[in-house]
């Protein structure tokens, strides 16, 4: 639980997720399939939401989709090298 607030907080604060996405997408270490995985899957659910709650309900919905971001970017964490992860303080 404590990881996922962690990462919580992470997708919170964009000045350091947004370079972390940044870097993990122009770094020539990340293989090619990992980064068309990730795009991908954000891809898709952005195609076709498939919301547990939907949006009608503005607040809970809004969470939904939040922690559906939240999800994916803990799949890309997990996907970074162990030197991005370490640069950013972001473990596995």
């Amino acid at each position: 639980m404590m990881r996922f607030v962690k990462r919580v907080r992470f997708v919170l604060n964009v000045r350091r997720s947004v370079p972390f996405l940044v870097h993990f997408f122009r770094s020539r270490d990340v293989a090619v399939w990992k980064k068309v995985l990730s795009v991908g899957l954000v891809g898709f659910y952005f195609w076709l939401p498939l919301d547990l709650i939907p949006d009608v309900f503005l607040i809970f919905g809004i969470v939904d989709d939040l922690a559906v971001y939240a999800f994916m970017l803990q799949l890309i964490v997990k996907m970074a090298p162990l030197e991005l992860q370490n640069r950013y303080e972001l473990k596995k």
